[in-house]
């Protein structure tokens, strides 16, 4: 399905709502309130919460590449690596918990957002197959 545009793409949309949760929940949990310079922090904490960041910030990126993209393994490629993606934020939930963040309602909350946008994924997955 051919958009003209990424902002009309609904999967484009829910990708930077994750994006958007996942920067408040990361400035949330970490011990290091400065987003920028998370990375350089030593706290497993702190690498959790940067790590999500990062790999909600790259989800919006690789649908773009598959929605631009006219190679079939390209396009395979990326797909796979949102996948990837969405299961690594969900280890990293899990890891905040047993790291001792006592607010999981939040964590949940970013949970309940990947789920969300599953569902997206999956129909737009189809289309792209």
């Amino acid at each position: 399905m051919a958009y003209r545009s990424l902002k009309n793409l609904p999967i484009y949309r829910k990708a930077l709502e994750l994006c958007t949760m996942s920067r408040e929940i990361a400035s949330y949990v970490s011990l290091n309130k400065d987003l920028v310079r998370l990375y350089e922090s030593k706290s497993l904490r702190d690498i959790m919460a940067n790590s999500i960041l990062t790999d909600a910030i790259l989800i919006p990126q690789k649908i773009a590449k598959v929605e631009y993209s006219n190679c079939s393994s390209e396009r395979l490629e990326n797909i796979s690596f949102i996948n990837i993606i969405i299961r690594n934020i969900n280890s990293y939930c899990m890891g905040l918990e047993k790291d001792g963040v006592k607010e999981t309602e939040y964590i949940n909350l970013l949970r309940a957002e990947i789920k969300s946008f599953r569902k997206f994924y999956k129909k737009w997955k189809s289309e792209h197959l």
